[in-house]
């Protein structure tokens, strides 16, 4: 029985967005030892969104670097998120868990910037967030970070989906 390949569906496009940016937040290199030498691959974590409120992240490995930038991009464009936004900052502080990491996020008023570190800055810039505080606690391997921020982003709240849920009016 032969397979059926399904074409690649990428988010952006099937969303109808346009402008969507990349960019590398990390590259790894792990060797095998074989028995003549080592044998290098490469794993690249990259970060893509049209800095209006979509992002996504995506993970590649690959035998040379530019492969497994390519496949982290195309990884990401298939998971990209929407996020919640107030203007330039988020609606309320949030914190996100991924394994050992922990991000805060925190609103901030319009022209603080973004003070993070680099994996969390190129997330929110990718998302379109330009005022926020942030504080990692715990690990800072850029993989667990970048995920614990995406899980901190889905937990955002607009002040609509929050009365709509407990059917009150918010002050």
């Amino acid at each position: 029985m032969a397979k059926t390949r399904y074409p690649i569906v990428y988010l952006d496009e099937a969303l109808g967005l346009e402008g969507i940016e990349d960019d590398t937040v990390a590259i790894n290199r792990s060797a095998a030892v074989v028995k003549g030498g080592r044998r290098f691959s490469f794993s690249a974590l990259s970060v893509v969104g049209n800095r209006d409120g979509y992002v996504g992240i995506g993970y590649g490995k690959a035998k040379e670097v530019p492969a497994a930038i390519e496949k982290s991009i195309k990884a990401g464009r298939r998971r990209l998120m929407r996020v919640t936004r107030v203007g330039t900052t988020i609606p309320h502080q949030v914190e996100g868990v991924f394994c050992s990491s922990r991000v805060r996020l925190v609103p901030a008023s319009p022209g603080t910037g973004i003070i993070a570190g680099k994996a969390v800055r190129k997330i929110l810039e990718l998302a379109g967030i330009r005022d926020i505080l942030t504080k990692n606690y715990g690990s800072t391997n850029p993989i667990n970070v970048v995920k614990a921020t995406l899980v901190a982003l889905s937990h955002l709240r607009s002040k609509e989906a929050t009365e709509g849920l407990r059917g009150v009016s918010v002050e």
